[in-house]
């Protein structure tokens, strides 16, 4: 179903990764999930895990403009007329190397009507004391100047409690506000007294999100980093770099009889949603030209 099981570990922490989408099956530390995991013989539920790439999250209409011509992509979104999470989160990806506590895989994007671009994606996992580390690069091995963008699509666990009583986190200034029907964009907003403003830890309580933050707060190292605590102790966190500027963030609300809240989206994204239309921070791959992109989770 989801091709070959790759498991890693080190130390205290132990993953597994599928060929199905270069997806994130599962990953621990001292046995407690860090992550929703997923029955490795059954489809990916909710696109967990996967790599979203060339885009990610929806492109309206699945259609935008190139070079003066109108492409149409693939709509997989169909109750909101969408092109969702790029084109490789189905492919089987191929494995390149594969050790104890590291693990790469590759996938082509091969040019399409929608997409007349070609790229060689390749996936690098690693584990080590710090948690897991997660990096992305794409070359363009086309002709044309691609438009691109990345992200992943993990469902955080803090612990046993249920999401509403986890503490949340999230270092980011402004929210992007979207249309209720397709969540497509419409402006961003300041968090300052919204519902939407973690910026100091706080109970997420019944808040629904499904939203990109952005004016995200990097250190000195330019890195930031989201956080979500159980009341009993445990947590997670997630980290990344300038080259993420924007943060999808969706506490999984689902109608019966799916699971609902099951757990915490944290997609830490180059560019907004609809950025094939908007060109809102995104990458312009040149011919030959690479992309990479890196992230980390960890107990916290």
């Amino acid at each position: 179903m989801n091709g070959d099981l790759f498991r890693l570990r080190y130390g205290d922490y132990a993953a597994s990764v599928v060929q199905r989408g270069g997806a994130l099956r599962e990953l621990s530390f001292q046995g407690r999930d860090l992550v929703v995991p997923f029955d490795a013989e059954r489809p990916i539920p909710d696109y967990r895990g996967i790599i979203a790439a060339p885009w990610p999250n929806r492109i309206a209409d699945g259609s935008y403009r190139h070079d003066g011509s109108i492409l149409h992509l693939p709509l997989n979104e169909a109750g909101r007329r969408t092109a969702l999470h790029g084109l490789v989160f189905d492919q089987l990806w191929s494995i390149e190397q594969s050790s104890i506590d590291a693990l790469s895989l590759s996938c082509d994007v091969a040019e399409s009507a929608g997409y007349p671009f070609r790229l060689k994606l390749r996936a690098d996992y690693r584990v080590d004391s710090a948690g897991l580390h997660t990096t992305v690069s794409a070359r363009n091995i086309g002709e044309g100047t691609a438009p691109y963008g990345v992200c992943p699509h993990p469902y955080l666990l803090a612990g046993p409690a249920p999401l509403d009583e986890w503490t949340l986190q999230i270092p980011a200034e402004s929210f992007l506000e979207v249309t209720p029907d397709r969540l497509l964009p419409l402006a961003t907003r300041p968090v300052a007294d919204h519902e939407f403003d973690f910026r100091t830890p706080r109970a997420i309580g019944a808040t629904e999100i499904d939203h990109a933050f952005t004016a995200i707060a990097f250190d000195d190292d330019g890195r930031a980093q989201l956080s979500a605590r159980d009341p009993g102790g445990t947590g997670v966190g997630m980290a990344w770099d300038r080259i993420c500027p924007w943060l999808q963030v969706h506490t999984a609300d689902k109608q019966p009889p799916s699971p609902n809240r099951l757990g915490l989206a944290v997609e830490p994204m180059t560019c907004p949603p609809d950025a094939f239309n908007s060109g809102q921070d995104l990458v312009r791959l040149e011919p030959g030209a690479t992309h990479e992109a890196s992230w980390s989770i960890f107990a916290a």
